[in-house]
């Protein structure tokens, strides 16, 4: 499987969504840090609707070489219908596995 969430040099944004399992509550987000936003949330410490709904599985990412551009995104992606949003996981992570780990791994 192809990760995306393993372009360690991006600078810019990212576009992530969160999960508490496959097909579960999904979470969309925007930051310019990814692996220090998704040690937040499975801390409990980032957004709190992350923090109510149990999200710590990170199943997608998207980079983007400007924030303004990521931030853009992220409000297309929740504008979306739910099964679209599904259809964009599983393009890249059929199996809905966390990306988390690949992600922190190749970070530190």
């Amino acid at each position: 499987m192809l990760n995306p969430c393993h372009n360690r040099g991006m600078r810019g944004g990212w576009v992530y969504i969160m999960t508490n399992a496959p097909y579960g509550t999904l979470y969309i987000g925007v930051t310019a840090n990814l692996p220090a936003r998704i040690l937040q949330h499975q801390a409990g410490k980032g957004s709190a609707f992350c923090r109510e709904h149990g999200l710590t599985r990170l199943v997608y990412c998207e980079p983007y070489e400007r924030i303004d551009d990521a931030i853009r995104r992220e409000k297309a992606i929740k504008a979306w219908q739910r099964r679209w949003k599904t259809k964009l996981i599983e393009e890249t992570n059929p199996g809905w596995e966390d990306l988390s780990k690949h992600l922190l791994e190749a970070s530190f």
